[in-house]
């Protein structure tokens, strides 16, 4: 006998989902969490920089007002306003994730826990709590280099609090949380300066609209600093920093945000106490059915580092809870995740790029649209968007749909449908325009 059938071991995304499916399936359910619930995404990830997103594109909004007949003589941005209602709306989110929990018979235990066997925690209490399996979902965290002077350097989870915007701020990192921040500084007011170790920015992403953003992004005043790296940071008595450098000019600023990566969570755990095997990267192994080298303890979400998003960990801690307590053996396909960055502007992009295509499927077609959207000819902004469709060069089926430009995000959901259900090009012909709209580009390219 149990305490449960299950204890989840993290809420975030995935462990909540887990709990919450499992209990539907009628387990005896509890999540044990140190911190808060809701986990990265909900607390200091994907939904608090989504809303920084969403106020920084008021910047554009109001300039281009003008040329809409809109007379807007006063521009000017409260930043603790923004930071106030975001931190506002996160402890709503989190109150309703941790109802969602109650209202389901989970119980939440508001305490760290560790592996003390193949069925068995201990809590930070002391007391030790018993269940038939075990779910690992304590996601990972902002890795934050090794050099003189880190101490003064800010993470992804610190930004959301910050007390003022800085005037000059240099962001290190070449992926989506970097080339994410660094526009909504940039729109905030700030001086942004992007420091990359390599000369690659979102290397998984289609490299044309890549190459597209980083030129978006240039004449827009963002500077770029390629295959240059940090040497040390020293903190002056005016409060500014002092950034030595290697591979470009020593830089000062008044914050430096490293988004260079994350580390899987799983310090402390117990997991080699547990025999739960670790990987070269500091990962929980798992099989394709989320279980560890222990029978009956399973892991999902970032803390696997198999891919490291929100909806695939739900994704992940839905499969579990059905074909362990639901009777419905399930597995996660990672073929076809749609993904995006919110920078300025955004893009998205789902399936094969064209340099994967070509070296996986050898015969590649390729259909692309470069237009200017509607709003921003009226408003005198040359900005350009590019879409792209990549084919198999053999069946003309659509493997790749890549987009840069407004709203882009949101149109490549429904365009990464027809990836999944293997259309091809000629089922996108067929459909008609709807018009005017920048996704009819989508159904027009020839």
């Amino acid at each position: 006998m149990t305490d449960f059938d299950l204890l989840v071991i993290g809420a975030g995304s995935g462990g909540v989902r887990a709990a919450r499916v499992a209990a539907a399936h009628g387990a005896k359910v509890a999540v044990a969490e140190e911190f808060r619930v809701g986990g990265t995404c909900v607390i200091r990830g994907c939904v608090p920089k989504k809303l920084l997103v969403y106020g920084a594109h008021f910047a554009e909004d109001i300039d281009d007002a003008a040329m809409f007949g809109w007379d807007l003589p006063s521009k000017r941005f409260d930043w603790p306003v923004l930071r106030d209602n975001v931190l506002a709306e996160v402890g709503r989110l989190e109150d309703a994730y941790a109802d969602m929990l109650t209202n389901h018979q989970v119980e939440i235990i508001p305490e760290r826990a560790t592996l003390a066997g193949p069925n068995a925690v201990t809590l930070a209490s002391g007391k030790t709590v018993t269940a038939g399996k075990i779910l690992i979902a304590t996601g990972a965290r902002p890795l934050m280099p090794e050099i003189p002077g880190i101490e003064h350097a800010i993470s992804s989870n610190e930004v959301f609090n910050l007390e003022k915007l800085p005037k000059r701020i240099v962001i290190a990192g070449g992926g989506y949380i970097a080339n994410e921040f660094a526009g909504i500084f940039h729109q905030f007011g700030c001086r942004v300066t992007l420091v990359n170790r390599t000369e690659t920015m979102l290397r998984s992403y289609d490299q044309q609209l890549v190459d597209r953003l980083l030129q978006i992004s240039m004449s827009k005043g963002i500077h770029f600093e390629f295959n240059s790296t940090f040497t040390s940071i020293e903190k002056r008595d005016d409060g500014s920093l002092k950034l030595t450098m290697d591979g470009c000019d020593d830089m000062e600023a008044n914050a430096v945000l490293f988004a260079v990566g994350r580390q899987p969570n799983v310090e402390g755990l117990g997991c080699e106490a547990a025999g739960v095997a670790i990987g070269d990267k500091g990962e929980i192994k798992v099989d394709a059915d989320n279980r560890t080298s222990v029978p009956s303890i399973f892991a999902v979400g970032d803390v696997t580092d198999r891919v490291q998003l929100t909806p695939v960990a739900i994704r992940e801690g839905q499969a579990f809870a059905d074909a362990f307590f639901g009777n419905t053996p399930t597995r996660v396909e990672y073929g076809c995740i749609p993904s995006a960055v919110f920078s300025h502007p955004p893009l998205a992009g789902v399936g094969m790029t064209e340099g994967v295509a070509r070296n996986t499927l050898g015969s590649v077609k390729v259909f692309t649209s470069d237009f200017r959207a509607m709003k921003n000819v009226l408003a005198g902004r040359n900005e350009r968007s590019l879409y792209k469709l990549v084919l198999d060069g053999e069946t003309d089926q659509v493997v790749g749909v890549h987009m840069i430009g407004p709203d882009a995000p949101e149109i490549l959901q429904a365009a990464a449908i027809a990836v999944k259900a293997k259309l091809k090009k000629s089922d996108f012909d067929a459909v008609v325009a709807l018009h005017p709209t920048m996704a009819e580009e989508l159904v027009l390219m020839r």
